[in-house]
């Protein structure tokens, strides 16, 4: 039987998504937990690896297993063993033709920023800091020059493996609450850093410093070194992951006596 998961993280106090030999990853986690809730490994594929200190609210994952138990016993079961900073959201029978990365149409991150004169100790765990002003029109037109299907290898990390730079980015919108600025971001799939850098490039032309030209010549220079700095990983959560309803069908969430 094939099960998906979806989880929540807070990935503050982790070293990222994938397998480390310390063991500080949401997957050592997940995985640790299994095998105490199964007695056996399972090993597990998620839609998205996530960095360390990067969040996720709608990270999906799969794995094999022949144990048949209901899925709510899934989620109570691994919830009462993982740490309170992993939650399982939902568990869900998948046809084994389903797969967690592979099958996903598309992926949603939400960066956000907050944009005050002074750094919030209530907020440093979910958001960025910026400290000087940002002209909103600014960063709507320069996240508009980004969408559509591109050669991304300007905002792609030197340790990034994927195959190919190109990608389709679907949306990069601002939105606007109070003093937090959420940059969303949806593609057929992401580079390495890509929403860090492009979020870091943005904010140039939006504080003054570059040009609407230059976030052009950014991107069609295809060359990491012109682009701006990598934003902070606490910013970043991956926020939803998109499957055909045929292959996935999230359950509604409710409470079970």
């Amino acid at each position: 039987m094939r099960l998906a998961l979806g989880l929540e993280y807070d990935g503050t106090d982790w070293s990222g998504w994938q397998t480390q030999p310390g063991g500080n990853t949401i997957q050592d986690q997940l995985e640790a937990a299994l095998l105490k809730f199964t007695g056996s490994p399972h090993p597990t594929i998620c839609a998205g690896r996530t960095d360390a200190g990067v969040h996720a609210r709608g990270q999906v994952v799969h794995l094999d297993t022949e144990l048949d138990r209901p899925e709510w016993s899934w989620v109570r079961g691994l919830n009462a063993l993982l740490p309170q900073s992993i939650a399982v959201r939902w568990a869900c029978r998948v046809d084994a033709e389903f797969h967690a990365r592979f099958s996903a149409r598309s992926r949603t991150y939400i960066y956000r920023l907050l944009c005050a004169p002074t750094r919030s100790p209530l907020a440093q765990r979910y958001s960025a800091w910026w400290y000087r002003p940002l002209d909103r029109e600014l960063l709507r037109q320069a996240c508009a020059l980004y969408v559509g299907k591109h050669d991304f290898s300007a905002f792609r990390s030197s340790e990034c493996q994927a195959s190919s730079p190109v990608r389709e980015l679907y949306q990069f919108d601002v939105i606007e609450s109070d003093a937090v600025i959420e940059f969303h971001l949806t593609a057929n799939a992401f580079l390495h850093h890509m929403v860090r850098n492009l979020v870091g490039t943005v904010v140039e032309v939006g504080r003054g410093a570059a040009s609407l030209q230059w976030a052009q010549e950014v991107l069609v220079s295809r060359d990491r070194t012109q682009a701006a700095r990598t934003f902070p990983a606490q910013g970043l959560c991956l926020a939803h992951v998109e499957y055909d309803s045929q292959l996935l069908c999230v359950p509604e969430s409710k409470f079970v006596d």
